[in-house]
């Protein structure tokens, strides 16, 4: 299974760490998507929407979308709940953490870290997204507050898809200190077998 991917990207990292928790093998190939490697005719073809991650399986199948990949590859494994309204719960974490919380936190974090120049370029922009990603994060606290995690019983790819971008929010100048449900949450889930860090390369 090759994963195109950006090293430094949270939705790239929730692919990597799927995968790796579940002892599935990953073939990286990097893919600058400052450079503009990802609108290349060649990538294109194979996801028309440009983006990464980008799974090419060996068949030659592709997907893309982080969250998509994370459901197939978790299909039939504990990371996905067997419990139906706990596999929708996990979908409904996976939908909030794309229109709720990635647009703020995760572009924070790209404009404010990794784009170079991009603070300066884009600080008008910054109090919104702040704004918008604390009421996510504040979501978030209340949720953890009662329960360990945000799906079932157990850690799922829900928790992943939200820790990705979350255990990160500093580099986007968001503040974590006060949200002590949702540090605890991320400390379970950084203890779970297999976790790696973002640097992590198989």
């Amino acid at each position: 299974m090759r994963l195109y991917q950006m090293q430094d990207s949270g939705n790239c990292y929730k692919v990597r760490l799927t995968a790796h928790m579940l002892g599935l093998p990953l073939e990286l190939v990097d893919i600058d998507i400052l450079k503009g490697e990802s609108r290349s005719e060649d990538f294109l073809r194979r996801n028309p929407n440009g983006r990464v991650p980008m799974v090419e399986f060996e068949d030659g199948r592709i997907l893309a979308e982080s969250n998509a990949i994370m459901f197939y590859l978790a299909e039939g494994t504990p990371l996905l709940p067997e419990d139906r309204f706990s596999r929708a719960q996990a979908l409904q974490w996976m939908f909030f953490e794309q229109y709720s919380h990635e647009p703020y936190i995760a572009v924070a974090r790209f404009w404010h870290s990794i784009k170079p120049g991009g603070r300066e370029e884009k600080k008008d922009r910054f109090p919104e997204w702040h704004e918008r990603g604390y009421q996510a994060l504040a979501v978030m606290e209340r949720h953890l507050s009662a329960r360990e995690w945000f799906a079932g019983d157990d850690c799922s790819i829900a928790d992943i898809a939200l820790y990705a971008y979350t255990h990160v929010a500093h580099e986007g100048g968001f503040d974590l200190s006060p949200y002590g449900a949702i540090k605890g949450w991320m400390a379970r889930l950084s203890a779970q077998p297999n976790h790696v860090p973002m640097d992590w390369r198989p």
